[in-house]
Formats: C-alpha cells, structure tokens, sequence
C-alpha cells in the first residue's frame, strides 16, 4: 500500500494511493496513519479495503508527511562509501547516529526555509525507514520484522553549522523545514528488495545525485538492529539511511543552495519530492 496524509498543515487526513495512482480517503476507516496505525493489525485491515469503494479525492491537495506524530527522527551519517570518499573522511566502523529535529519534519513539497545566517545549505536523497512494532535489542534477522514501511527523505543540511560550530552534527540537520518525508508510506510487504532501489536529486533541473542502496555500507536491517541496541524503536520513529555521492558540499568548488532553488528528488517504488528553497521567515 501506498499510504498518505493530505490537506492543510496540521488538518491532514489519511489516504491512500489507488492502483491507478489516484487519491483515496480513508477517514471513514482510520483517525490517521500514526503510531497506532502501523501495526501488522492495522496494516492488514487497511489492505482488506476496496480502494474503489472508497472516497475519490479531487483535484490535487497538498501531502502532508505520511506519517503522524513521529516519535524520535533518526539519521545515519556516512553509510555510502563513495559519499565517505567525497566528504574527505574514512569509512566508518561502525554507523554514524545522530539525530534530526521532529520539529523539522515537513511535507514533501513544501518549500525549505535557508536558515537565519545560512551560506552552506545543502541536499541528500535518503531511503526513510519507518518502524512499525517496538523494537529493543532486536537481531539483524528479526529486524525488518519491526518495519512498517518506506519513505523518501531530502536530509537537508546546513554544512557549516553542522561541521564547523561544534563537534556534534545535530545543529546543521534539525533546522525548521529540513526534514521533507514522503510523499508516501510505502508499506513493506510492496519493497521486494530494500536493498536494491535506485535514487536521485536534481537541483534546477541538473542531475546532481544519483545512487542505489546497494551501496550502503550497512543495510537496512543492520541499522534497525544496530540503533536498537542503544534507545529503544517505537511505531512512527523513523531512521534516514544515508546518502549516495553527489551532495554540494562534495562539489569543486562546494555548491550550496539559494533562495529560488528547486530540488526534485525521488527513490525507485517510493515516489517523488519536490521542495522551492526560500528566504529566512521569522
């Protein structure tokens, strides 16, 4: 399944998305698609629906991110060797966690605000993970046992804040807007092989990331098993993977985002993103 919010900032309603790529409602069936929705339950009562049966949404109403009340917003850094080598540091040993802002989770195609004294914002397509049961101290091979489903994730990041004020990333990662997710939840049962999805970024229409999850340094189901072992994963937090090569701050000369700026993003099976880069708004 396709899972959606849709509508106004705040009044979002859940959908899904039909065979045929059209919008349905399911308010008639569930509150939201949160934490209490994401159970294997929940999930196998949504999937018995009649999509024709339900509510047909017209026109094209803003997505919200598809997933309510997110919990704890976790990143990995570094975990796609070719990134490592353009960001000028080695392959880690074990992954790199840190963690993004809840308040910086935004729609997909929502604009993303430069910072108050920004100069380094930059872009990173990124494979979302959404946890769907809880999940403490769990094996590699129970792992993906505990995820809901997929997502798109633009890790947007202010270069300098997060690497030259400090040694801890978390400053240049959890700014207001920085943490588009969608457009969908894509469920699991629908990703044959998580490892193997081809992703992309355009900024302004050029090719500047292109990647496949093939080529994480650790996979999927290392990751949830891994974080788990140090904080406990509940339904609705989110793990973004990592990023494929090609990000500004890679560039000679480094290339940053400017207001008037489009990003267009997308991964195989999981839709596409589309945010316009604006000024600082107090």
């Amino acid at each position: 399944m396709k899972l959606v919010r849709y509508g106004n900032p705040g009044k979002e309603k859940p959908g899904l998305i039909d065979a045929e790529g059209k919008l349905r409602d399911l308010s008639a069936v569930v509150g939201d698609i949160g934490p209490a929705q994401l159970s294997e339950a929940v999930l196998a009562k949504l999937r018995k629906q009649n999509p024709a049966k339900l509510p047909l949404v017209r026109g094209k109403p803003r997505m919200g991110c598809p997933v309510a009340n997110i919990g704890k917003f976790i990143a990995i850094g570094l975990n796609y060797a070719d990134h490592a080598a353009e960001s000028g540091v080695p392959i880690p040993k074990e992954p790199v966690v840190f963690m993004k802002a809840t308040s910086c989770i935004q729609g997909p195609n929502d604009d993303v605000m430069l910072p108050k004294g920004s100069v380094k914002t930059d872009w990173e397509v990124e494979l979302g993970v959404v946890i769907g049961t809880r999940a403490r101290y769990v094996s590699k091979k129970e792992a993906l046992n505990h995820v809901a489903g997929y997502a798109v994730v633009n890790d947007v990041s202010e270069r300098e804040f997060q690497l030259e004020r400090g040694p801890q990333w978390d400053k240049g990662k959890g700014c207001d807007t920085f943490g588009p997710i969608g457009p969908w939840l894509v469920t699991r049962d629908e990703i044959e092989n998580v490892q193997k999805l081809e992703m992309w970024l355009d900024v302004n229409g050029k090719r500047m990331q292109k990647g496949s999850t093939k080529t994480m340094i650790f996979g999927v189901a290392h990751l949830v098993s891994y974080v788990s072992q140090f904080m406990t994963l509940m339904p609705g937090d989110v793990i973004t993977t990592g990023t494929p090569p090609g990000v500004g701050l890679g560039m000679k000369p480094p290339l940053y985002l400017k207001k008037g700026d489009v990003m267009a993003l997308g991964i195989q099976g999981l839709g596409e993103q589309q945010q316009r880069v604006v000024a600082f708004k107090a």
